[in-house]
């Protein structure tokens, strides 16, 4: 069993329009790495040096990863994975 990772809209162009994808590792970090090899570009999106970008928030089965751990959340088989971009505006 892998994990389900939910893709926002505008990142679809990196997943051939896929609304999830599935991927693997122990931890988010691996997971994205994991993703980034079947669709690449996705990773830059996301992360910015060690840590994911500002402007993306990451849900681990409805949990913010950012109180989990961030790219060292641990990540199990049947979990999900949810991405959103922040929205700003007023």
């Amino acid at each position: 069993m892998a994990v389900e990772v939910r893709i926002p809209t505008i990142l679809r162009q990196y997943t051939d329009g896929a609304k999830s994808v599935e991927g693997s590792g122990a931890t988010l970090a691996e997971l994205i790495t994991d993703l980034e090899s079947r669709h690449p570009g996705l990773k830059d999106r996301l992360v910015e040096g060690d840590a994911l970008r500002r402007f993306v928030n990451v849900y681990l089965n409805d949990e913010d990863v950012r109180f989990l751990g961030g790219l060292q959340a641990t990540v199990d088989d049947g979990d999900a994975v949810t991405v959103l971009p922040a929205v700003a505006g007023g």
